[in-house]
C-alpha cells in the first residue's frame, strides 16, 4: 500500500519548488495520470505526446516540489524510473494578522484519561506500543493501564473526562475550545461509513457531526509501525468553538448554545463524545491521541476568560 504525505506549506520561500511544481497545465496531468496508477517516465512521455527529455524535465519538478516520488524498477531486462504520487493533500498556510492576545488555560487530556465510559464492540485501546487486553471486549476498558492509552475506539457508546477548571471567582468565561482527531468505527475500515457523534459539556447536548467514515487509505502520517494497516490508520481534527453567539464546530455553525447555556461548576468540566445507540448513523467512534493518527496531539480544552 503506498504510503501518502500531508504537506504543510506557507509564504515561506522554501516552499517555491513547491508551487512551481504546480504552476504547469502538464505537471498537473501528471499528477493526474499517477493517481490512477504509478507509471515510467517513457508511459509518461508516450501519453503525453511529449519527448522523454521534457518528460524528465517536468518530473524533477515535481519530484523536487515533494509531489511525486521516483524509484528504479528493473522491468523486462531493463532499468525504469517509476513515478508514484506522493502527498494526497497540500495544505497553504497564508500570512495572516496577528490575533489579540487574551488569557486562556488549556489542559491536554490523554484519550485514556476517561472517568466513564459505556462501550459496545467492535471496541478496543492501545497505548504507543501494543494493545490493552483484546479486541472487542468492554472490559478492557476498566484495565488501569488505560491511562497510558493513545489510541481507542467503540461502535456504539461514550466516553467522558473531567477536566479542571482554573476559573477564578470574579472571571468570566468568554469561550471554550475543544479540538481533538476522531473518526468512525468500522469492523477494519471503511470509507464511507457514516456516524453521527455527540458532543457534550456539562451535560449540555453542543450538536454532533456526522463522520464520513474510518479512514484506510493509506497509513496514519503518526501511527506506530507496528499498528496493523487492516485497522484505524487517521481521522479528521475538529475544533469545537462555544462563544458568546453560539456553538461552531470548524467554523461552521454547530447549535445556538452558548457558554451561558453551559451550567457552570465550580471545580470541573466534563466532556463527553458519544455515539448514541438513537442515532440516525451508529457508525462508532475512534479517537486518536498523540502518536496516532495525522495530528501530534490528545484532546485539548481550553477556555478563555476575562
Amino acid at each position: 500500500m503506498r504510503k501518502f504525505v500531508m504537506i504543510h506549506a506557507s509564504t515561506d520561500r522554501k516552499w517555491l519548488p513547491l508551487y512551481e511544481a504546480l504552476a504547469s497545465d502538464v505537471r498537473l496531468t501528471i499528477l493526474e495520470l499517477l493517481a490512477k496508477h504509478p507509471m515510467n517516465v517513457k508511459d509518461l512521455a508516450a501519453t503525453l505526446e511529449l519527448s522523454s527529455a521534457i518528460v524528465t524535465m517536468h518530473v524533477k519538478k515535481l519530484e523536487k516540489g515533494g509531489l511525486i516520488s521516483t524509484e528504479l524498477v528493473r522491468k523486462q531486462g531493463g532499468t525504469h524510473k517509476i513515478c508514484s504520487i506522493a502527498a494526497e493533500h497540500i495544505e497553504i498556510k497564508l500570512p495572516a494578522q496577528p490575533e489579540q492576545l487574551r488569557s486562556f488555560d488549556e489542559v491536554s487530556i490523554p484519550v485514556g484519561h476517561y472517568t466513564r465510559f459505556d462501550v459496545h464492540p467492535t471496541c478496543g485501546l492501545a497505548t504507543a506500543d501494543h494493545t490493552i487486553g483484546q479486541y472487542d471486549d468492554p472490559r478492557y476498558f476498566f484495565e488501569p493501564e488505560r491511562m497510558h492509552a493513545r489510541i481507542l475506539w467503540f461502535g456504539r457508546g461514550f466516553v467522558e473526562y473531567r477536566i479542571p477548571n482554573y476559573m477564578l471567582a470574579g472571571q468570566i468565561l468568554e469561550e471554550i475550545e475543544i479540538s481533538f482527531e476522531i473518526g468512525s468505527e468500522a469492523p477494519g475500515v471503511q470509507e464511507h461509513w457514516l456516524s453521527d457523534i455527540y458532543f457534550h459539556v456539562n451535560e449540555t447536548l453542543l450538536g454532533f457531526w456526522t463522520s464520513p467514515g474510518d479512514s484506510g487509505q493509506g497509513r496514519g502520517l503518526l501511527t506506530p509501525a507496528w499498528w496493523p494497516d487492516s485497522i484505524n490508520q487517521y481521522g479528521w481534527l475538529k475544533v469545537i468553538r462555544i462563544t458568546q453567539e453560539g456553538t461552531f464546530l470548524d467554523g461552521q455553525r454547530l447549535s445556538g448554545i452558548t457558554v451561558k447555556d453551559i451550567p457552570m461548576s465550580r471545580n470541573e468540566w466534563i466532556l463527553r463524545i458519544e455515539v448514541p445507540e438513537h442515532a440516525e448513523h451508529v457508525g462508532g467512534l475512534t479517537i486518536y491521541g498523540e502518536g496516532f493518527g495525522n495530528y501530534n496531539h490528545d484532546i485539548l480544552f481550553r477556555t478563555y476568560r476575562r
